[in-house]
């Protein structure tokens, strides 16, 4: 990242560094591993974080529950800082819970289910924060539609 820095002096470029699902020998599934590639990185103010839901349910953050959701924002602000989140991927699992398998599914049609995606949409940290459906796509972007119709349901008040 600091050769990708050093190639655009003068342009304050920030990279998002996106949570993996830890398949085969791939980096980035656990909280502390982008915390130490953060830190290993000579301009790390300009280092985000992009929380793709189904790579960290993929990954053992166990999103479904209340309690399983603030253990893991929880644990997330602890080790990386919620500051540094700048953007969400929406997409539910294919594959149960911690598999290190990358399969996303349509929202409240996988393994995630729909009660993830409620406490998120009404998380009041998280507004203003970009979130982008990273489903599995139709030609007619019909499903897209759904997923946000199902998500903008969520939302209460």
């Amino acid at each position: 990242m600091d050769d990708i820095h050093a190639s655009c002096p003068g342009y304050n470029v920030r990279i998002a560094l996106e949570i993996t699902a830890g398949q085969g020998s791939n980096l980035g599934y656990r909280f502390e591993q982008i915390r130490d590639m953060i830190d290993a990185t000579k301009e790390s103010d300009r280092l985000r974080v992009c929380f793709d839901t189904e790579h960290a349910f993929a990954a053992g953050y166990d999103i479904r529950t209340r309690e399983g959701y603030e253990r893991t924002f929880g644990e997330f602000d602890e080790i990386i800082g919620l500051k540094r989140l700048a953007a969400f991927h929406l997409n539910d699992s294919k594959k149960e819970f911690h598999s290190r398998v990358d399969r996303h599914e349509h929202i409240g049609k996988g393994y995630i289910g729909v009660e993830a995606f409620r406490l998120l949409m009404n998380d009041e940290r998280f507004r203003g924060i970009p979130m982008c459906l990273e489903t599995p796509k139709g030609p007619d972007l019909k499903e897209d539609r759904e997923n946000l119709t199902l998500l903008r349901s969520l939302i209460q008040g």
